[in-house]
């Protein structure tokens, strides 16, 4: 009798679901054209016995519940990851093509280097390149130790071998795993690949970085498994034809995710920005209407940031909406709130919003400088230089508090800002010198900046 032909496996690369067969649209995700033929996973075989008696130790014992930090030498890096990088954790880091996150990975390597050795493996540049970049980026030294070698296991066997600080996999879609068939980059491949450095990373106590290639629209490749599993994701991105970069996080297991690291890219590689309020609030530029400075924070960390926007006649057709660093609905709400409770005829017109140096807002504490901006260039009439705002607006046309006050007036008086519009009962730090003007309403925040 003849034996009954196997059917092939089928996943989504995109959220990993399985299915019997191709499909054009993924039923469970709904991604089109990212169901694929999966490989079989490897069989796993276990000596363990079995009457043996598994006691999970409580996970105090082994030590006071703060996990150690290496420090990278980057402050903005640090300041990112929480205090440094922790033993055993899986980092992963995205961005797209060509905004530095080699040259960030290769700069880091060198930093931890400076206290030990440190195993940077690379699957897409030849040991040569690495080595001119390093030279460029002034990043050599006797314990930065390359691979070469698209080979996972080849980077485990020399990990264990050299017991490194830091391991550094650039990049991960371009590694494949011996036991694992397939092409580098495809769902079988990255999640084998990431079993055997998570397998490293838990077993040998050290720290493994991985860089991702991002799609088009500005997500990460491969299966969302691989976000799920890492300790750490961060997000490397900027303007590319800009020198500004900007690093978050959008998962940290043992940090917060609301701090931001600010870098500029030079000849020299990447250059940490100490002072950003002074690059992103230019205090020297004519006043013109459309412009608003805001006191953001992320974080602890407080700076001042320029907002811009154009209202202009509709040239006809439905009113365009181009929004660059700031959300496109809350554009939209912020014109209807100065339609209604401002009196301003703008939701007919063409807007464009823009953050200056390529920053992405995501606090609705912008709502009230952007607010003022629209509202500037609508009436022609420009703000003064030396004013900023900070306030999230709400649909009845009230401005509400938000936190870190404290901090924003203080940066804002740093920079020698002499108005500051902010919410009613906001909480003014003593001996500021800075006029407050608080208020309650859309409409009253009109008349303040206005009259």
């Amino acid at each position: 009798m003849a034996s009954k032909r196997a059917k092939s496996a089928w996943a989504c690369t995109e959220c990993g679901a399985a299915a019997n067969g191709w499909f054009g649209k993924c039923p469970a995700c709904g991604a089109w054209n990212t169901i694929e033929p999966a490989a079989p996973a490897p069989a796993r075989t276990t000596n363990v016995a079995t009457d043996a008696k598994v006691r999970p130790a409580p996970s105090w014992l082994e030590g006071d519940g703060t996990p150690d930090r290496i420090a990278t030498g980057i402050d903005e890096v640090d300041r990112v990851l929480g205090g440094g990088i922790v033993p055993e954790s899986l980092t992963l880091v995205g961005g797209p093509p060509g905004i530095g996150k080699s040259t960030l990975m290769l700069q880091l390597a060198a930093g931890v280097a400076a206290e030990g050795p440190v195993l940077y493996a690379s699957g897409e540049e030849s040991g040569r390149q690495v080595a001119l970049r390093a030279q460029r980026l002034g990043a050599e030294g006797p314990h930065l130790h390359v691979l070469a070698d698209q080979r996972c296991d080849a980077l485990c066997e020399a990990a264990r071998t050299l017991g490194p600080r830091l391991v550094v996999a650039d990049s991960i879609q371009t590694m494949v795993a011996d036991d694992q068939t397939g092409i580098p980059g495809g769902m079988g491949q990255v999640r084998a690949v990431l079993d055997l450095l998570a397998g490293l990373a838990k077993s040998a106590r050290i720290p493994v970085m991985l860089v991702g290639h991002v799609t088009k629209d500005g997500q990460l490749a491969g299966p969302k498994v691989l976000e799920h599993m890492v300790d750490v994701v961060l997000a490397f991105d900027g303007d590319e034809d800009r020198a500004l970069r900007i690093l978050r996080a959008t998962k940290n297991r043992y940090g917060s995710t609301r701090e931001i690291g600010i870098f500029e890219m030079t000849e020299a590689g990447l250059v940490p920005v100490a002072d950003p309020s002074a690059d992103l609030a230019n205090a020297d530029r004519p006043e013109a209407p459309g412009a608003c400075v805001f006191a953001m924070a992320e974080g602890g960390r407080a700076m001042l940031v320029e907002v811009q926007a154009l209202v202009a006649p509709a040239a006809g057709g439905p009113p365009r909406r181009t929004c660059t660093g700031v959300d496109a609905n809350r554009v939209a709400m912020l014109l209807a709130v100065l339609e209604r409770h401002g009196g301003l005829d703008v939701l007919g017109c063409d807007v464009f919003a823009n953050v200056a140096g390529g920053l992405r807002l995501r606090e609705p504490a912008a709502d009230l400088p952007l607010l003022l901006a629209l509202a500037s260039s609508h009436l022609g009439r420009p703000l003064p230089r030396q004013l900023a705002a900070f306030g999230e607006v709400g649909l009845t046309g009230e401005i509400r508090r938000v936190p870190l006050a404290d901090a924003r007036i203080a940066e804002a008086t740093r920079l020698g800002r002499t108005t500051l519009v902010v919410p009613r009962q906001t909480a003014v730090p003593e001996g500021a010198s800075v006029q407050v003007v608080e208020v309650a309403t859309a409409r009253e925040a009109l008349e303040a900046a206005f009259g």
